[in-house]
């Protein structure tokens, strides 16, 4: 089955968020979300460029969805 999409889950590492991909080697930072976020795109375009999509079972121009993981806040 070919995948329309790229799942990433983000977290805080112990200096800075960490962006991993769940279905290809892609792993990037950031300072902020924001950064994380942008990287990820960045990281994943860079990764694909070259890459055969078809042999990967991607669509050209996949969607990328982001998974949050946010610290417990105790009250």
């Amino acid at each position: 089955m070919i995948k329309k999409v790229i799942l990433f889950k983000v977290y805080k590492g112990e200096k800075k968020y960490i962006g991993e991909c769940l279905d290809f080697p892609i792993i990037t930072e950031g300072n902020t979300i924001d950064e994380v976020c942008k990287n990820i795109k960045e990281a994943t375009e860079l990764y694909l460029e070259n890459e055969n999509l078809e042999k990967l079972e991607i669509y050209p121009n996949p969607s990328i969805i982001i998974n949050i993981a946010v610290e417990e806040i105790y009250v």
